[in-house]
């Protein structure tokens, strides 16, 4: 079985050719940035599709290490079975729409393929309930995937973010698993939340809402009885423990104005960070994660894409 890795490199006259792919998608990438007008910031994505396409068409082309401007993202899980590519292109309205493709092995072809993600987001109804193939995509530009298993099941979980629009930003914690050979996203690994098969956190466009994966700290209650001194009787005292975890943090939202639910460029952050922990297949929703308030050294804030091109940077 191949699998996705920098270090395996390819053939000498393959790496010419692949070098040349990236060179062109380079440039592509960096007209879909700062191109003058909507035209040719998408007719720039539509040809880097076009040509990202044909690359990994080439043989070995899931051993290429690419290296792409920080106006797009390109996440390889660890086992080397599933990659994707994704950027923005923003409208002079101020409006996004996201691209990109994703390449897996397909056990029962036995090979590596590759689809092309098709953004229906103002499409999809449930948003957080919806299971979504390739050619019907919640779209985003993704920040980190973070590969867990449950059994003999691999999940890849992508944190994302889409611009939306003027009014409204959105961060998405989205599983994948390759369903029958092909990626399907949204999966139900959410404990105790049976309809949930993705995590969407909508809220207006000038708040900073943080979403990222890090070890940082819980802090859980525990009831305890204790006998009062001096008595027969007893007490109930809560001592808070705290432990580190790796974990999904992100800050809860809610709306800024009473009355405005459901209205999300009325949502700010409200003060109190949630966490998810991978415990027993399943991600474990912790109310008591304390992040930047604990340790800030450790807090990496997710920096989106700003709304004017070219001058954002995704990595930074």
């Amino acid at each position: 079985m191949m699998l996705l890795a920098a270090g395996l490199g390819v053939q000498a006259q393959d790496k010419a050719l692949m070098q040349s792919y990236q060179s062109r998608l380079t440039q592509l990438i960096e007209r879909v940035a700062g191109a003058p007008t909507d035209n040719e910031r998408y007719l720039a994505s539509e040809e880097a599709i076009q040509l990202l396409s044909k690359a990994l068409d080439e043989e070995d082309s899931e051993r290429w290490n690419w290296k792409l401007p920080e106006y797009a993202s390109v996440l390889t899980s660890p086992d080397g079975l599933f990659r994707i590519f994704t950027w923005a292109v923003i409208r002079d309205d101020g409006e996004f729409e996201c691209f990109g493709i994703v390449q897996f092995y397909n056990e029962k072809e036995e090979e590596f393929e590759y689809q092309l993600l098709n953004d229906k987001s103002e499409e999809i109804m449930n948003r957080e309930e919806s299971i979504l193939a390739s050619n019907k995509w919640l779209g985003a530009v993704y920040q980190e995937l973070i590969q867990t298993k449950a059994g003999d099941k691999t999940y890849y979980t992508l944190l994302g973010w889409n611009g939306v629009d003027n009014l409204t930003e959105r961060k998405i914690i989205e599983p994948v698993v390759l369903q029958r050979g092909v990626p399907q996203f949204g999966a139900p690994v959410f404990r105790r939340m049976r309809n949930q098969r993705r995590i969407v956190i909508e809220y207006a466009n000038e708040a900073m809402v943080n979403l990222s994966y890090e070890t940082q700290y819980i802090q859980e209650v525990e009831h305890k009885r204790e006998k009062i001194k001096g008595t027969n009787r007893y007490r109930t005292v809560d001592k808070v423990k705290e432990h580190k975890e790796k974990m999904i943090l992100f800050d809860e939202v809610e709306p800024q104005i009473p009355g405005m639910e459901g209205l999300y460029q009325y949502y700010v952050p409200s003060g109190t960070e949630v966490a998810y922990a991978w415990v027993d297949g399943k991600w474990e929703l912790h109310n008591g994660a304390q992040g930047r308030l604990t340790d800030k050294k450790l807090n990496k804030d997710f920096e989106p894409l700003p709304k004017q091109a070219p001058s954002y940077n995704f990595n930074k």
